[in-house]
């Protein structure tokens, strides 16, 4: 006995482009102007506020260090570290948000934080203050070259 397939294809329209407004490539380039126009007036505090950044990254290190690595202080540590890793390039140091990055992968899952190695978060804060100090921006210098590669592979022999 053969069956027959009774399958059927429906077709459902396509009404995102109806939602949105049309094309997609309807950007005013007059606008991204004037926001890449403000975005460069303000690039001179940029110094300043990656400092800000750092220092309360660093803070929050110290409290792991006083208080030790509780759930409360690993997530403050962890909030900074993400806080930098979206504003290093932002700040024109896609160095340091590389290195955030690597730093959130290591303490990222919450139930392992308190458990991760105290030596590699100091490495990377350190690495952090170290892109700063020598203004060293991106992966293409030799030393954050070296510097970002040989983070990223101790963070994954951590198991992150």
């Amino acid at each position: 006995m053969s069956q027959q397939n009774s399958g059927q294809v429906i077709q459902v329209p396509n009404t995102l482009r109806l939602k949105v407004g049309g094309r997609f490539g309807a950007i005013d380039p007059s606008a991204i102007a004037k926001a890449e126009a403000a975005l460069k007036s303000l690039s001179g505090n940029f110094a300043q506020w990656l400092q800000d950044e750092v220092t309360k990254l660093e803070a929050a290190r110290q409290r792991v260090k006083t208080e030790g690595a509780t759930p409360e202080t690993m997530e403050s540590l962890y909030l900074r570290a993400h806080d930098l890793k979206g504003l290093g390039a932002t700040y024109e140091f896609p160095l340091i948000t590389r290195i955030a990055g690597s730093l959130c992968k290591l303490i990222d899952d919450k139930e392992k934080r308190v458990e991760a190695p105290m030596v590699l978060i100091d490495a990377h804060i350190d690495a952090v203050k170290a892109a700063i100090r020598d203004d060293i921006r991106t992966d293409q210098h030799p030393v954050g070259q070296i510097l970002i590669q040989e983070l990223e592979r101790r963070v994954t022999e951590s198991g992150a």
